[in-house]
């Protein structure tokens, strides 16, 4: 078996090779001292952390980075001039209050992540492919436009889709444009899948949100072939981790992020348990965060993969908050009948509202709930992530 894909992009990025845990690890100190003494010099956020660490443990040591920050103190955060910052995204809605947290990107920063994109992508989607994008296109520079060009550099078509589709309008680009590979979000892909049928669609990836098990069996059911899941956030530059054809976890971009688990007090886990994402983005330009707390609960996988690569391996991501989502998850889509379902809590009650696709009998739940049939004009009932909403 051959290695992941990462292990090509870390020798063609930083000339790393062979790629051992040993060379890794001496990248990520090199790259983490040249960040400090950049922070150091310029008198930004960071400017009170010392401007060399003797090894990578001692990357402990230092404080956290919060959302509270990313809002507060973008100025000082950002490493380049506002002439080259080629994205700024932001997580302020129409219904945000108070400051929104911002992160900026350069063109390399953007540049850099096509090509993790590419790597990821290049595990099913190959030259002639027709490819699903399901994810927002927002401008230049934005995630379904930055996936669009990896797709492309691989020789496929990619479909920009977005998000938002009707059952219906699925069903029309399956039949009429016949994709074989579908990028979006887990639930949306089981969702169309249940409704409108497999049709030409054979390989798909998943990410932008958690991915339970349910979800994951139900999609390779229908697809007759494994899923690949991905991990990203904005604060990583939206790529984060990619998963290879050994489908043993999400190889981790160290070339890009140095990853710690730590508990709820805040000290560091071993690999094997499971506890909150702290990132160190040692491979971005525009604004580089030192142990930033992702608010994303997983573990590292312990050991070398099976495909022989020795890059750190993430196992499947959770928000906290959707924490409460996951029995309800497991339990309502492992009957093959349900598309969709929405959760919202009122004054401690959840009801629950449930897309169908065929005949059965849901069980006993401890909540309120209504199930329809899905029709046609219906579309996915969280339009980005989800969780239980508070009415």
């Amino acid at each position: 078996m051959s290695h992941s894909r990462i292990d090509a992009l870390l020798t063609a990025q930083d000339g790393l090779t062979p790629v051992t845990r040993q060379n890794i690890e001496a990248l990520q100190l090199c790259k983490l001292n040249a960040l400090l003494a950049r922070e150091h010099a310029r008198g930004g956020f960071y400017r009170d952390l010392p401007d060399h660490l003797d090894s990578l443990s001692a990357l402990a040591s230092l404080p956290f980075t919060t959302d509270e920050d990313l809002a507060h103190s973008a100025p000082g955060l950002l490493l380049c001039s506002q002439a080259e910052v080629q994205r700024v995204l932001s997580d302020a809605t129409s219904g945000t209050t108070g400051a929104a947290k911002r992160v900026f990107y350069t063109e390399g920063d953007c540049a850099r992540t096509v090509e993790l994109f590419a790597a990821g992508l290049g595990e099913l989607i190959f030259p002639g492919s027709v490819t699903m994008i399901c994810f927002p296109f927002s401008g230049p520079h934005g995630l379904g436009e930055l996936i669009a060009e990896a797709v492309e550099r691989l020789g496929a078509r990619p479909l920009r889709l977005g998000v938002g589709l009707s059952y219906g309008e699925y069903a029309a680009v399956l039949e009429k444009e016949r994709p074989n590979t579908f990028v979006g979000m887990p639930v949306q892909l089981l969702s169309l899948l249940r409704v409108c049928g497999r049709g030409s669609l054979r390989r798909a990836l998943v990410s932008g949100d958690a991915c339970p098990d349910a979800v994951l069996k139900g999609c390779e059911e229908i697809l007759q072939s494994r899923l690949f899941p991905h991990y990203g956030s904005r604060e990583m530059a939206l790529g984060g981790a990619i998963a290879c054809h050994a489908h043993a976890g999400m190889h981790l971009r160290e070339n890009h992020v140095i990853a710690e688990i730590v508990d709820a007090s805040g000290r560091p886990l071993p690999p094997g348990e499971t506890g909150e994402l702290v990132i160190t983005t040692i491979g971005m330009e525009a604004m580089p965060l030192i142990r930033y707390r992702t608010g994303d609960y997983t573990r590292v996988i312990p050991g070398t993969c099976p495909c022989g690569s020795e890059v750190l391996r993430l196992d499947t991501v959770r928000r906290k908050e959707t924490s409460a989502l996951a029995a309800l998850d497991e339990t309502l889509f492992s009957l093959p009948f349900v598309a969709d379902y929405r959760a919202e809590r009122q004054n401690d009650r959840l009801h629950l509202q449930i897309l169908t696709c065929g005949d059965g009998a849901l069980p006993a739940l401890d909540a309120e709930a209504e199930a329809r049939p899905a029709r046609p004009e219906d579309r996915a009932l969280y339009a980005g992530k989800r969780k239980v909403e508070e009415i």
